[in-house]
């Protein structure tokens, strides 16, 4: 029921949102716009979230950043998946804790692992790899795992990790704070402080939570900002205008799109003359 009600009222707010009208950004801010495709490009049902191919979707048209969840495999191996179970989103009654990785690649083949992710796409696309908490323990086997997995790529530069609880940042205590990212529900106020407290890249939240205040705070200790999830045309000028480092949305294909003809736009303006 509260999942049922969030979505009401975001969808509410990004309708709002929509209907503002927006200045166009100029051309340099269009060009500085990070993208973060949120899951990938996928519909539910032709492509589906958290796969090889919805990443691929989004990288293929130009999106900077791919979001992507990581949970663990009853023989601990990180796998890309979102929710606890496979119920939501391939209609499969099977946990993914419960469920070893061979037998995970055999029952949902779709399902990559997060090595997959980093052999196609790591240099291609900045990596948003979110921790998903669980209950199978066994945190050094984890953290052994994802500091093999992420030895080959430069933290900050080719990926940062996020949470939701910041608690899971000690998976990789072997990377600089700057290379993690928490994220924010309702409680930005506090993920905020806390990241400038603890020297993280900054904080993640809802567009309309995170407000001018709390991001001239951030960016006056060097940090960045990643807001969340415009829909329209409108709320996207809106958080590139205000200088938002990253823009994590479900429909980051066709909003980078609209900065595409922005852009096009603007160089036919100055090949005119106008």
């Amino acid at each position: 029921m509260h999942d049922r009600i969030n979505h009401v009222l975001m969808t509410v707010v990004d309708t709002w949102m929509a209907a503002i009208p927006r200045a166009v950004p100029d051309p340099e801010r269009l060009a500085r716009c990070r993208l973060v495709s949120h899951r990938g490009e996928h519909d539910g049902r032709l492509v589906r979230e958290n796969t090889l191919r919805a990443f691929a979707n989004a990288s293929a048209r130009g999106v900077w950043g791919l979001e992507c969840d990581i949970r663990w495999s009853a023989d601990l191996q990180p796998v890309i998946h979102h929710d606890l179970d496979a119920r939501r989103v391939f209609n499969r009654e099977l946990e993914v804790g419960a469920t070893a990785r061979a037998d995970l690649a055999r029952l949902l083949p779709e399902v990559p692992c997060l090595e997959d992710v980093i052999e196609t796409f790591a240099g291609r696309n900045h990596l948003m790899l979110e921790l998903k908490s669980d209950t199978l323990g066994n945190d050094a086997r984890k953290r052994d795992a994802l500091r093999s997995l992420l030895a080959s790529l430069t933290p900050v530069e080719d990926f940062h990790i996020l949470a939701l609880e910041p608690e899971l940042f000690s998976l990789v205590d072997f990377l600089p704070p700057a290379a993690c990212l928490p994220v924010a529900l309702t409680n930005t106020a506090q993920m905020s402080e806390l990241a400038l407290a603890r020297g993280y890249a900054g904080v993640a939240g809802h567009y309309l939570l995170l407000n001018a205040a709390m991001q001239a705070r951030h960016r006056d200790a060097g940090q960045q900002v990643g807001t969340g999830f415009p829909t329209s045309r409108n709320c996207l000028f809106r958080e590139i205008n205000r200088d938002v480092d990253w823009i994590f949305t479900n429909h980051a294909v066709a909003l980078q799109g609209v900065i595409d003809a922005a852009l096009a736009a603007a160089r036919t303006r100055v090949t005119r003359g106008g």
